[in-house]
């Protein structure tokens, strides 16, 4: 298994794309600790999915409350190592620029960029200055290095998210911690499921590969990132998402 013995950190990880790289971490043999809201309806699932004595533990916590933040990493830092973590949280709230109002811009910026590095502050003191080593990812978009009409705040966030991880990463080489991010096309999630048959049919036709990718897709790159198989990678942006963007 790839991450025996390892613990790790998902935020935002209750459904979606972060219960996704939860359960594969489970799979591989890490111990997950796992933030969001609420817990969600997942959580038996999980238990089932922990190999050889891993365990997995949710916190409840708003990853854009410092203290909150402060706190949550405090907690587990002190009861042991902190291998990984996945700043997996994220919002949408789209509209075209001119309707966009100040509350639907910054409550993208806060959530996706400011509680990522909120997150990354505390674990990577940690890792560089305690532990010397550790993985973090962060989960971007090819939004982020392409843009997309009516999500020019979370293009924004998310190409801020970019230029944070490559930053980050240069900062905490020298002590062993990898900083990398992923950035996933379109993927089959609750949001995509709203979508007509038709758009989904648009958007599949605008991929090289002809489909959209599944949440499995990305906890699969998330776990290659934090294995040590990648234990050479560090500062960069690993699309995945079919080809879209060349």
């Amino acid at each position: 298994m790839l991450l025996a013995g390892k613990t790790a950190l998902v935020t935002g990880g209750a459904q979606g794309i972060g219960k996704e790289i939860v359960m594969k971490f489970l799979a591989e043999g890490a111990s997950i600790h796992y933030c969001d809201l609420s817990e969600g309806p997942s959580r038996d699932e999980m238990d089932a999915a922990a190999t050889d004595g891993a365990t997995v533990t949710f916190h409840q916590a708003n990853i854009t409350d410092e203290t909150e933040v402060k706190d949550l990493i405090k907690s587990i830092t002190g009861s042991g190592p902190l291998h990984i973590l996945v700043n997996n949280a994220g919002i949408t709230r789209d509209g075209m620029v001119f309707r966009m109002g100040l509350d639907q811009w910054e409550s993208v910026l806060k959530v996706n960029l400011t509680g990522a590095f909120l997150v990354s502050r505390e674990v990577s003191a940690f890792m560089a200055m305690k532990q010397k080593s550790g993985c973090i990812i962060n989960m971007a978009s090819v939004v982020g290095q392409m843009g997309n009409a009516g999500q020019t705040n979370y293009s924004a966030s998310k190409a801020g998210l970019i230029g944070f991880t490559k930053s980050l990463a240069k900062e905490v080489a020298k002590r062993n911690v990898r900083v990398n991010a992923v950035a996933p096309g379109f993927i089959e999630t609750a949001m995509t499921d709203k979508l007509s048959d038709e758009v989904k049919a648009d958007y599949a036709a605008a991929i090289p590969l002809g489909r959209m990718g599944s949440p499995e897709d990305v906890a699969n790159t998330v776990l290659y990132l934090s294995s040590d198989l990648a234990s050479y990678v560090t500062g960069q942006v690993l699309r995945v998402d079919g080809g879209l963007v060349m």
